[in-house]
């Protein structure tokens, strides 16, 4: 799905979340990016321990691989989306 002009977000998802970051209340702002920080290292750590793979190497994989490109950007958007919503709905 292409993003750059939706019409209901009235931007990118990235432009979005990024305007919410800059102009959200800084301290929600910042507990949202501090549990972002925890759920990558969670992650990071079950693909080390539970799947013994070397995760710089899997993400450097996926990240160069254009047959998953599609794909990393579908899920980069839908997280884009779902921390928009993370830090508007404290910010209400």
């Amino acid at each position: 799905m292409y993003f750059e002009d939706d019409e209901v977000l009235g931007g990118s998802p990235k432009s979005r979340f990024l305007d919410i970051v800059f102009h959200a209340n800084r301290n929600v702002v910042e507990k949202e990016l501090e549990e972002i920080m925890e759920w990558m290292a969670a992650l990071e750590l079950i693909v080390e321990q539970k799947c013994g793979m070397d995760v710089e190497k899997e993400v450097r994989n996926i990240l160069f691989d254009d047959s998953k490109k599609k794909d990393l950007e579908n899920k980069v958007n839908s997280l884009y989306i779902e921390y928009m919503g993370k830090i508007l709905s404290q910010s209400e």
